[in-house]
């Protein structure tokens, strides 16, 4: 009996970093995690998790064959193998991830940013099969973008082609400093972290009342914003319509630049759906060019929202396969 080919996709977090051993069909077969921010060094935490890749597939037995892994970071450059500069890991400067795991493994590496992840993973296992033109936002702590142009994702030149959490939306020098170095970014607004500061923002220059004034800076998140729009906190609507408003402001851009078929939103504060789609949809539209107008589709991922980060990282190396 010929054996199950499987892929190990790994999703490379801040705080936690998560892994499974995926098959062709998208099934996660098996997974698990270990905590980033315990390894101050990058080869001991390369050797732990390949340590505990490996001790998952001893579990599987002869049944299964491994093609590869396919790892979605920030700043991943599939270009070189590297991460380079990431805001928010503990490791600095440029990060040569696919020669520490060549030292544990003969199998190929791939890595890229985590959107560029999720991108793959969409058009290999989630509803943009089939589709040649598309992008897709992941909205997280950050904000993400992966551009599918003909059919290829778009990498660049140097491999961080579509940072659109990087583009300007409000320049200047009075508005929100980003993790980058600049200020006035996409993502200081449009992120999980972004509509909380939407909320302060709110607070302070209003007195409508609202449950969310009782909560410390800690226990505010997005996800207590969702909960109170959700029961009509006036505060949590205004919020979701101006991050909306934003969001959409920009997508009339990138359908300028790269003529979509659709745009899928991926990760956390999409899962807010209508409290975010619809007022993205509506200033989308209000601001294409009228070529464009009633064509391009704005539409939650498709892929499985527990492990869409591990499936877009294991999809990496079906891609890689089929080149």
């Amino acid at each position: 009996m010929a054996k199950r080919q499987i892929a190990v996709g790994i999703d490379i977090g801040g705080t936690n970093t998560v892994f499974g051993l995926v098959d062709r069909d998208g099934k996660i077969i098996s997974e698990g995690v270990i905590k980033t921010r315990e390894f101050e060094e990058i080869e001991v935490f390369v050797a732990a998790l390949h340590e505990k890749v490996n001790v998952t597939l001893r579990k599987l037995g002869n049944s299964t064959e491994l093609l590869g892994y396919g790892i979605g970071a920030p700043m991943g450059n599939i270009h070189n193998g590297t991460i380079e500069y990431p805001s928010n890991l503990p490791w600095k400067g440029i990060i040569p991830l696919a020669d520490y795991f060549a030292k544990h493994t003969s199998h190929h590496v791939t890595i890229t940013n985590d959107a560029n992840a999720a991108a793959v993973g969409e058009m290999v296992y989630g509803d943009a099969k089939g589709m040649k033109n598309f992008v897709v936002i992941t909205l997280g702590s950050g904000l993400g973008s992966g551009f599918v142009v003909d059919g290829k994702l778009v990498y660049g030149a140097y491999g961080f082609a579509g940072e659109l959490g990087h583009t300007a939306i409000r320049p200047g020098a009075s508005n929100r400093m980003c993790g980058c170095g600049r200020k006035g970014c996409l993502e200081t607004y449009v992120s999980a972290s972004g509509i909380k500061r939407t909320v302060l923002k709110i607070m302070a220059d209003s007195i409508m009342d609202s449950e969310l004034r009782s909560l410390s800076f800690n226990e505010l998140n997005s996800k207590v914003i969702h909960s109170a729009a959700l029961k009509g906190d006036p505060i949590a609507l205004e919020a979701f319509e101006h991050t909306g408003k934003m969001l959409g402001f920009k997508l009339a851009d990138v359908v300028a630049h790269t003529d979509p078929e659709a745009i899928f939103l991926f990760g956390g504060l999409a899962l807010a759906k209508d409290l975010i789609f619809e007022p993205a949809r509506e200033y989308m539209e209000q601001n294409l060019l009228s070529i464009y107008k009633g064509k391009v589709k704005l539409l939650p991922s498709g892929l499985s929202t527990h492990n869409a980060a591990v499936l877009g990282a294991s999809s990496l190396v079906w891609s890689y396969k089929e080149i």
